[in-house]
């Protein structure tokens, strides 16, 4: 209890109880110290939050296991066989926006080792891989003036190769390396980019419907919204109108979307019976100082303005969201803009966005703590539009990018929270994962643990939380060209060595783990005697 401090007197106080020294009786009363200190006592140490227990147990039977890629990042051959130029190509061979001057013009050569990635597919034992198509190896100018066969060959060829290993293939039409003959009119920033868009995906669905089934329209529109248009650290590297770009690429990229799923929905879904729908990007907000309720404020318009912004259309009720169209017209106007920077849908466009998905794709990574940030009047941007600024806890393990950090818990959050706010979708997660940098080293446990503790909280929110979860996708098959960082980040449960002009793929242990976490399906627990999907596999397969 407080008490006589020596030679300080009554001043400084450790006591777990207050002592009130004005009362003759001198009554004893118990802080929240002394109740927490007694909860330790009974428990004889300090157990784990209810929350923060490993759940053993499997996942649905029929649960899609994958791993993903993205063309850009993995192909290479960046002028074989007719293919045309995309915005990465000329963003990467631009000086100074690449870390290394690094680019993809080779990356992994996959465009030359279809039998070296199943290979390494089988072993991981996935029932899935998801890729994405390379528009302008296509449609080398990005229309169906001219279709290039030898490239849409390359995609004949590994779905083969993955059908024939019984690896069902999910697609994505776009990952971010839209055609540079299109940028050259304005991209996605000039609204014939929808019609294009819903042509190149025509083709795709003529041409290879019949064997893919699983389709994604467009990878994290957000990125390329606000990273290739407003911020410009992405192809094409634009950042001349931060306040107006990035919301003009978001409404042409989802009316782009809502016309590749109506087309399918209405001419392709009855004879091919696959599934399309969209993949967004999304951290997880949780409030700077839970005690304050401008914090709640900042995460919740986070959230909004990052997932919120693309589900909201497609998944509500085909309009934005209000929380971005009264910031953004609140402050259009106090700018002395005569109407929102923010577009409008008309009616019929609302109408023919809303709904228009099979799935809800996500792609998570990592969590953020929120607080309001007020910006002055005259700046122009998405950040300012937002009004909020985020840190992260020194407490989370850091990994190899530097806004990523180890925060599992933000996983189970986000698919309770897209479960709860748009009516319960049946999610397929299509990318998730962790990054190194440096010395490579194949014993990577900071690996393991992410997929273990990440894949347990989508456990939980399976079994837990009723979320309709129905497939996970690891990033990435192997290391690949990370974009603006080139090849310094790695992500891949397959480590190449670029030194070697055979670019060799060897696994590294999260390799092995991973296959075995799809083995078992889930995490069988101990306590029930060894599990034979644990048993270590018979040497030569």
């Amino acid at each position: 209890m407080d008490n006589f401090e020596w030679l300080n007197g009554y001043d400084p106080r450790f006591g777990l109880h207050q002592v009130d020294f004005d009362d003759p009786n001198r009554p004893r009363s118990p802080k929240h110290s002394a109740v927490y200190y007694a909860e330790i006592i009974r428990n004889n140490g300090i157990p784990l939050p209810k929350e923060d227990e490993f759940l053993y147990g499997e996942f649905p039977k029929n649960f899609w296991w994958s791993v993903a890629t993205a063309a850009y990042q993995i192909e290479g051959a960046w002028r074989a066989d007719g293919k045309g130029l995309s915005i990465w190509d000329q963003f990467s061979h631009t000086p100074l926006k690449i870390s290394n001057d690094d680019n993809g013009d080779v990356a992994c050569d996959s465009y030359h080792k279809i039998e070296e990635d199943v290979e390494m597919l089988k072993n991981l034992k996935v029932s899935h891989y998801r890729f994405s198509i390379s528009w302008s190896r296509v449609l080398p100018d990005g229309t169906t003036r001219y279709v290039n066969e030898a490239g849409l060959n390359y995609y004949e060829r590994l779905i083969d190769a993955l059908l024939a290993a019984n690896i069902m293939p999910q697609v994505t039409i776009y990952h971010w390396d839209l055609p540079q003959a299109l940028q050259n009119v304005g991209g996605w920033e000039n609204d014939t980019i929808v019609q294009r868009f819903k042509e190149y995906a025509e083709l795709l669905f003529q041409r290879l419907g019949d064997k893919v089934k699983f389709w994604i329209t467009l990878n994290e529109p957000y990125n390329t919204a606000y990273l290739g248009y407003g911020f410009g650290t992405a192809a094409p590297g634009i950042s001349v109108r931060p306040g107006r770009a990035p919301y003009i690429v978001g409404h042409n990229l989802i009316k782009a979307h809502a016309e590749a799923w109506h087309l399918y929905n209405e001419t392709y879904r009855a004879k091919q019976g696959g599934l399309i729908s969209i993949t967004i990007n999304s951290d997880w907000a949780e409030p700077r100082n839970p005690h304050k309720q401008e914090d709640w404020d900042a995460a919740r318009r986070y959230l909004q303005f990052l997932i919120g912004w693309f589900a909201h259309p497609i998944f509500k009720n085909g309009d934005y969201n209000e929380v971005m169209k009264t910031r953004i017209r609140e402050r259009s106007l106090a700018q002395g803009l005569k109407q929102s920077r923010l577009p409008e849908f008309t009616e019929s466009e609302k109408q023919r966005i809303k709904g228009t998905y099979d799935y809800f794709g996500l792609n998570h990574y990592t969590t953020v703590l929120a607080y309001n940030f007020n910006y002055s009047t005259g700046i122009l941007s998405y950040d300012s539009d937002r009004g909020v600024a985020s840190v992260t806890d020194r407490t989370w393990l850091n990994s190899g990018s530097f806004w990523l950090k180890v925060t599992p818990f933000g996983f189970r959050k986000l698919l309770r929270w897209i479960k709860e706010e748009y009516g319960n979708p049946p999610i397929y997660v299509t990318e998730n994962g962790v990054s190194e940098r440096g010395d490579t080293d194949f014993n990577d446990t900071w690996r393991i643990h992410y997929h273990r503790n990440y894949i347990n909280e989508a456990l939980k929110a399976v079994v837990l939380d009723g979320v309709d979860l129905r497939g996970y996708t690891a990033w990435t098959l192997m290391d690949n060209f990370e974009w603006a960082v080139g090849f310094d980040e790695r992500f891949g449960f397959y480590h190449v060595n670029y030194t070697d002009p055979s670019l060799p793929r060897l696994p590294k242990a999260s390799a092995r783990y991973y296959s075995q976490i799809i083995s078992c399906n889930g995490f069988p627990d101990p306590a029930a005697g060894p599990h034979p999907c644990l048993e270590p596999e018979p040497e030569g397969e």
